[in-house]
């Protein structure tokens, strides 16, 4: 089975328009990403997983492998998801069918997509879909390597969101923010 690098760099080759990032997330901010997450969290969604970085740390919080459900399109991707997590449930699918997959009640999403290259039409479909399974009080996580939220303000403030930012990391290539999206409260 060829590493996660060399996985990773194959299907950039042969899919530029699916993976469109510089190299796979550093395991720093895998660790960042996952932060919020725990034994006790309940249901844990996890979009564009990629070669499983952000999945191997929201286990590694102690979320147990039937709670998490992945998606991811990519089929390469998908058949390394499912050999290297057991338990997990791993669709191969868009995150924007988040709905048709997953009951009411997930206390958080967890994005590796990269959400400012698509349309407002689409970010709105996979944003939108995950807050329509996100239990009341739930978080969807995201990260960016620029400088605004991950999300473009038109669809944020249509969804009625509102963004926390947290941890810069640097040892990422290239360096990425984290942000939580949350029901903003009136």
């Amino acid at each position: 089975m060829p590493s996660d690098l060399a996985l990773f760099v194959k299907q950039m080759l042969r899919r530029p328009h699916e993976v469109v990032a510089l190299a796979p997330s550093s395991a720093d901010l895998a660790r960042a990403m996952a932060a919020h997450v725990g034994p006790d969290t309940g249901r844990v969604v996890e979009f564009g997983a990629g070669t499983g970085k952000i999945t191997r740390a929201i286990l590694d919080r102690g979320l147990p492998p039937e709670n998490l459900t992945v998606f991811e399109m990519n089929p390469d991707f998908v058949a390394r998801l499912r050999s290297s997590f057991p338990g997990v449930t791993v669709h191969e699918t868009g995150a924007q069918d988040v709905a048709q997959f997953c009951p009411l009640g997930v206390d958080a999403v967890i994005s590796g997509l990269p959400l400012l290259s698509m349309q407002n039409d689409t970010q709105r479909a996979i944003v939108g879909g995950a807050f329509d399974v996100l239990r009341e009080g739930g978080s969807y996580t995201q990260f960016t390597y620029g400088p605004r939220p991950p999300l473009a303000e038109p669809v944020r403030l249509a969804l009625g969101l509102r963004a926390e930012k947290g941890l810069k990391v640097w040892n990422n290539l290239p360096p990425a923010r984290v942000y939580q999206f949350l029901r903003a409260t009136n």
